[in-house]
């Protein structure tokens, strides 16, 4: 339950000014000739207390900052290896450009401060933001919503009022699982994308769960793994998976990224994919078509996700926000030799 709101009164007592003070300072007002001092003051006690008004938030909007700010939601050393990130930001620029827009990356990194989005539209001259990987744990998100900041997901928060673009993943990883089904696999483990604080972690997860239910296949949570993003989370997860004793004759992959660090674990053991290990990925990097054996996987639309997220925000911003809250696009299923059945064509999946 939500303890009593923050007011610019509290604001004032704490930095020592008129409640009149606080508004000019936080609506910077540069006429009121407020001391950089005391400026500093009320911002500092505002960051004390967790204070963003509505006000600020309508200020950041009317001063037309022309540039909105891409958050991305996971630990920095794990921005270098993201090989869709650089799509992502092309589609981004592509799109803000004709519109007169530029783009600002931050980073929110710490997981247990929950008023790092609150922070940053405090710190930074941004219209909006699109945040990347959305949390379930994400008490700030709510708030930036109350606040009325345009803010639009890429990812889903189901029962979430935010603006958001995806795919649905629990279909996706769904038909991905059953793929390696119906090739006569039925120890099939999986290793996930992320840590299970992220929706699209649990989400992926779910649809492999659901697609061994199906099969009447019953889930053994000793074959599931956890990744992070990165390649060498899939090769120490592999291995983990290896050393477990546990058999298995496939693995479902949630990242492609995360795939191919496992992929080098199956060779260093000397385990042969998909004769020993059939393997099915997410995501369809570029990369997928290139690993040894090129890598089946769930093709998402990124640059369609992107852009659309773009122009949903874009539309907010300009009060102008678009009908559907909750875009869903479709993705494909791309099979390659990484898990046989070649002669399995590519379908269309999702909305």
């Amino acid at each position: 339950m939500r303890s009593k709101p923050i007011t610019s009164q509290d604001v004032a007592r704490r930095a020592g000014v008129s409640r009149a003070t606080v508004s000019l300072v936080l609506n910077q007002v540069e006429s009121a000739q407020i001391s950089p001092e005391t400026a500093q003051r009320v911002f500092q006690a505002a960051q004390e207390l967790n204070y963003v008004p509505v006000a600020a938030a309508q200020a950041l909007v009317s001063r037309r900052s022309q540039c909105i700010g891409l958050v991305l939601s996971r630990q920095r050393h794990n921005i270098g290896s993201d090989v869709v990130l650089n799509h992502m930001i092309e589609s981004v620029l592509d799109t803000l450009h004709p519109a007169g827009m530029r783009l600002m990356i931050d980073v929110v990194e710490d997981f247990f401060d929950h008023d790092s989005y609150l922070k940053l539209v405090r710190s930074r001259q941004v219209d909006g933001i699109i945040l990347c990987g959305p949390r379930f744990d994400d008490e700030a998100l709510g708030r930036l919503m109350d606040d009325g900041f345009p803010t639009v997901l890429i990812g889903r928060l189901p029962g979430s009022p935010v603006y958001s673009v995806d795919i649905d993943n629990v279909a996706a990883a769904r038909e991905a699982t059953a793929h390696l089904i119906s090739l006569g696999r039925r120890r099939i483990a999986c290793i996930t994308n992320a840590q299970p604080i992220y929706a699209a972690s649990i989400d992926r997860l779910e649809g492999y769960r659901q697609a061994l239910e199906a099969a009447s296949i019953p889930f053994d949570d000793c074959l599931v793994r956890y990744g992070n993003y990165v390649p060498e989370s899939g090769y120490e997860q592999m291995l983990s998976l290896l050393d477990s004793g546990q058999e298995f004759d496939a693995v479902f992959i949630a990242s492609d990224v995360v795939a191919i660090g496992a992929l080098a674990a199956l060779r260093e053991r000397g385990l042969n994919v998909p004769e020993d290990v059939a393997v099915m990925g997410f995501d369809d990097v570029p990369q997928a078509s290139y690993t040894s054996p090129p890598l089946s996987s769930i093709h998402l639309p990124f640059e369609q996700i992107t852009r659309q997220a773009t122009e949903a925000l874009l539309a907010i911003i300009s009060d102008r926000p678009p009908p559907e809250r909750q875009k869903v696009l479709p993705f494909k299923l791309v099979v390659r030799q990484s898990c046989g059945g070649l002669t399995q064509p590519v379908r269309l999946g999702g909305a």
